[in-house]
């Protein structure tokens, strides 16, 4: 964020609201109760829904790893064996 549109954040309310642009205060004038409590309620959910994605990925990672391993594990045991063999 640029230093011309950064919020003082020790700034009191009022005057943190007074720095936000015209567009933004005026939709935040307009949000009722209901409308609060959902779009808290939706960042939560984003908040979730980024820490399953996170799991997934490094699952996903995990078992490719394991499955790559595997393999090369079992090619160097049939390489052993055919050294075993001649």
């Amino acid at each position: 964020m640029d230093k011309a549109n950064a919020m003082d954040e020790s700034a009191i309310p009022v005057n943190r609201m007074a720095e936000l642009p015209e567009e933004t205060r005026e939709f935040l004038a307009q949000l009722r109760e209901d409308d609060i409590r959902t779009l808290k309620d939706g960042v939560k959910l984003v908040n979730a829904i980024q820490t399953v994605g996170k799991f997934f990925k490094w699952l996903l990672v995990g078992m490719l790893g394991m499955a790559v391993g595997t393999v090369m594990f079992g090619e160097s045991v049939s390489k052993i064996v055919s050294w075993f063999r001649q």
